[in-house]
């Protein structure tokens, strides 16, 4: 795990935590350094500058041996530059953000104050040294414990929208899939019926053919304007004008149609399912079953509204294409559900939960 990434620390402020290394170079420019502790201090502050880059671009483990690195480095060096402390408040305050846990990264600091204190009493190291290798290696590293875990709770926030986001674009693509198949499908069958009607119309009664052929044309431009408002969100015309549809298209293809309806008041998620269940039911009533006869019901039945599609076709087919697929579907993200019955015709049974309190339209 990175721990830059994780914890989203803008690139930039690792390079101003390199401010407190003045502390570290203060003793040799104030006591001018023999050439030998200048290049001491020098091996220290590359070695440093390398574990310290290293731990916000690296993973676990090696992230922690950075850390632990640091922490050696304090111990080398206390004896001989009390500058050496920052090496501690570094390994403290940078515990937090390769741990996971708050009480992984308090044992953490504890153990680096108690080496740093453990240290200043065995080597009998000055108050210089004491002070901030541990009361502001404690403070600093306990205030990035707050901030460490604040980072990883709005990086894993930003990650949840994330997945949401893209969870609601297959959800999206997966809308636009099913509302172009119901429409298409419905709509293409109803031209292919209108079309083959002209065709045989056309030597005996041109003027009905013409009628035809004019609905046709009708028919194709309000698929077209359909496939634009379902690319855009669609939105359906109703549970009403779609049985006044499918009467029309039953009428076409030679279906003798049976409706019964009670008025039911619906919202307009559940209308636009039923709707759009009504017209892909109706699709396959056209282009497969072979029926003669089709009744349809619509009724409010314990406190549900129930629509149902029974024809006198064949039948029999039992494996759900795609247009059943989505059906289903829609019905079940409303907490509906949806019974299918091929064995004398077909019968399609839908039930919604509806509002009881709602009056009927």
């Amino acid at each position: 795990m990175n721990p830059c990434t994780t914890t989203r620390i803008p690139r930039w402020v690792p390079y101003i935590w390199l401010a407190y290394l003045t502390f570290f170079l203060w003793q040799p420019v104030t006591q001018h350094a023999r050439p030998a502790e200048w290049a001491a201090t020098l091996v220290g502050l590359a070695v440093f500058l390398f574990l310290y880059f290293s731990f916000f671009e690296s993973r676990r483990p090696w992230s922690l041996i950075c850390v632990a690195g640091i922490g050696v480095l304090g111990i080398i060096y206390a004896p001989f530059n009390g500058g050496a402390a920052n090496f501690f408040i570094y390994a403290a305050s940078m515990v937090p953000f390769a741990l996971d846990t708050e009480w992984a990264a308090a044992v953490a600091i504890a153990s680096v104050v108690a080496v740093a204190a453990l240290e200043a009493w065995l080597l009998h190291l000055t108050n210089g040294f004491l002070f901030p290798a541990t009361f502001l290696s404690t403070f600093i590293g306990a205030a990035n414990i707050y901030f460490a875990q604040r980072h990883r709770h709005l990086e894993e926030l930003r990650l949840a929208h994330a997945e949401i986001g893209h969870l609601a674009k297959i959800a999206e693509r997966e809308r636009i899939a099913r509302d172009l198949h119901d429409l298409l499908g419905h709509t293409l069958s109803v031209i292919t019926l209108k079309s083959e009607l002209a065709g045989k119309l056309i030597d005996r009664d041109a003027a009905q053919a013409k009628l035809e052929i004019r609905d046709v044309e009708q028919t194709a431009r309000q698929a077209l304007a359909d496939v634009r408002l379902a690319i855009g969100g669609y939105r359906c015309k109703g549970l009403a004008a779609e049985i006044e549809q499918a009467k029309a298209t039953l009428l076409t293809a030679g279906v003798k149609t049976d409706f019964h309806s009670t008025p039911v008041r619906l919202p307009a998620a559940q209308e636009n399912v039923l709707a759009l269940v009504l017209r892909e039911a109706i699709t396959n009533v056209v282009r497969h079953s072979q029926a003669r006869n089709c009744r349809l019901q619509v009724e409010r039945e314990n406190g549900h509204c129930r629509l149902e599609i029974h024809d006198d076709g064949r039948g029999g087919i039992a494996l759900e294409g795609n247009g059943l697929r989505g059906m289903r579907e829609r019905v079940e993200a409303l907490g509906g559900n949806l019974q299918r019955d091929t064995a004398s015709g077909t019968r399609l049974i839908v039930q919604l939960p509806i509002d009881t309190s709602e009056e009927p339209l």
